[in-house]
């Protein structure tokens, strides 16, 4: 959708090995009005799904899941990246590649926050491989929980993980889908 579209190219910065930078606005310093327009548009488009649970991966996706759940009016859960000692009982897991870090983390979700009677929405900021998504997707497999969509603010379509989800028959949308960066700082976005 444009208007994310248009708030990359004006602060979005390209980093060589296709790195998109947007901390300025989505995942270091948030722009609660952009956060609030991203969340209004998964819920136009997942309303009518039955959403008992917005689901993320700590910590880049807790913004967008929080501005979702507003307008869902349910719960945001999010899985960690690491079980803490204040988790207490029993945990779904999940071993997840995180790209960004370049190594493989366990995320953790208790029992007690997803189960057989939850519909799911999936959210997270990026999705590029779809390693997190995977690892949510298996945490609510092990749950029996529904995912009915999964919202990304943005996708590189240049990588398979939107493609393998829709191929996969999840209902994927994605705000922003970006086709092409050059490290001279130019994006080709998908029309959607």
């Amino acid at each position: 959708m444009k208007f994310l579209e248009d708030r990359i190219r004006k602060d979005g910065q390209v980093r060589p090995g296709n790195i998109l930078k947007v901390d300025s606005f989505l995942n270091h310093q948030l722009d609660v009005e952009l956060l609030d327009e991203i969340g209004k548009a998964f819920y136009d488009k997942y309303k009518d799904a039955g959403i008992t649970r917005i689901l993320t991966i700590e910590a880049s996706g807790i913004a967008i899941a929080c501005s979702c759940a507003r307008y869902f009016d349910v719960p945001v859960v999010f899985a960690k990246k690491a079980k803490s000692r204040n988790i207490d009982g029993e945990v779904y897991t999940s071993v997840v590649h995180s790209f960004t870090y370049g190594k493989d983390y366990q995320i953790t979700l208790s029992k007690k926050y997803l189960g057989p009677d939850d519909t799911v929405l999936l959210v997270d900021d990026f999705l590029a491989v779809g390693k997190a998504m995977r690892g949510m997707l298996d945490i609510c497999s092990q749950a029996g929980a529904k995912v009915a969509g999964i919202g990304i603010a943005i996708e590189k379509g240049f990588q398979e993980g939107g493609r393998t989800l829709r191929e996969q028959g999840y209902n994927l949308t994605s705000i922003a889908i970006v086709d092409s960066m050059t490290d001279d700082g130019q994006i080709v976005f998908r029309e959607n």
